[in-house]
């Protein structure tokens, strides 16, 4: 099963589209596209990779590796199954500018963004992978790589959120949605999962300021899998890093729970 979503224009003609809504890592100023690199008027310049994503690390910032190529696979093949469907099902459409954090192979943003995606993710594993949207290496920790205002839609599924950034990028009445799981998540896979943090929800909020809260809801089923599947699962996510060689039931049923969170900023 494809992601969510039509198919779009090439990759360079996406990036286009949405270039001036690019900041330059070193001066902060618009960028346009110019054959194959990203460029400002100050004269910054930013070659894309013949994958067709690009970085826009600040200077002198240390590069994020992000997910490893092994853990990209084993989530595009859990994901393209279509067991996460119901997630993306619950997700708010736009058809302004959509950006998705942590973007992964941008699944979840093949399933909002109507018109124009941008994805971001410090995994260029992942950015490879992309299709339909412009994808570009950068590390939300540090800044959003958008200017002031641009974003109708800031997605963040199970990836990091910086709120003050997050605040900063959104247009006046966009809304940033965030997925988090709720301690059901996978609950028959507890014994090789890592648990949730029962204080997640309370965290939530924190990490978003200064947007405020303005709807709730929860997504609860049920998932049918077979070995592969289970592995595939573990696999892309961080388990991955703490579970050898174990042997998984030719099949198993699964609870996904997952918390849908909408913000506003109070532009």
């Amino acid at each position: 099963m494809t992601p969510p979503g039509d198919p779009g224009s090439p990759r360079t003609g996406d990036l286009s589209a949405v270039a001036s809504r690019l900041r330059c890592p070193n001066c902060g100023a618009p960028l346009a596209l110019e054959a194959q690199t990203l460029v400002c008027a100050s004269g910054h310049r930013f070659d894309l990779s013949r994958q067709g994503y690009v970085s826009l690390l600040p200077p002198r910032a240390r590069a994020a590796t992000g997910d490893a190529p092994a853990m990209i696979a084993a989530r595009e093949a859990f994901l393209g199954a279509g067991h996460f469907a119901p997630i993306a099902g619950a997700l708010p459409r736009s058809d302004g500018l959509a950006v998705e954090l942590g973007a992964g192979t941008a699944y979840y943003l093949a399933a909002v963004a109507r018109r124009q995606g941008i994805a971001l993710d410090a995994s260029k594993a992942a950015l490879r992978r992309v299709k339909r949207f412009a994808a570009v290496a950068c590390d939300v920790w540090h800044e959003i790589p958008l200017q002031d205002g641009v974003a109708d839609l800031v997605l963040v599924v199970f990836a990091p959120r910086n709120g003050p950034e997050i605040a900063r990028v959104l247009a006046p009445g966009g809304r940033c949605v965030v997925v988090t799981p709720t301690p059901d998540h996978l609950a028959e896979l507890r014994a090789i999962t890592i648990a949730v943090d029962p204080d997640k929800s309370e965290r939530l909020h924190a990490t978003l300021a200064p947007l405020h809260h303005v709807e709730h809801q929860q997504v609860e089923f049920a998932m049918h899998l077979t070995r592969d599947d289970l592995r595939a699962l573990i696999a892309m996510g961080p388990s991955a890093h703490h579970v050898g060689d174990i042997e998984y039931p030719d099949q198993a049923t699964v609870t996904a729970s997952v918390n849908v969170d909408t913000f506003a900023s109070d532009q």
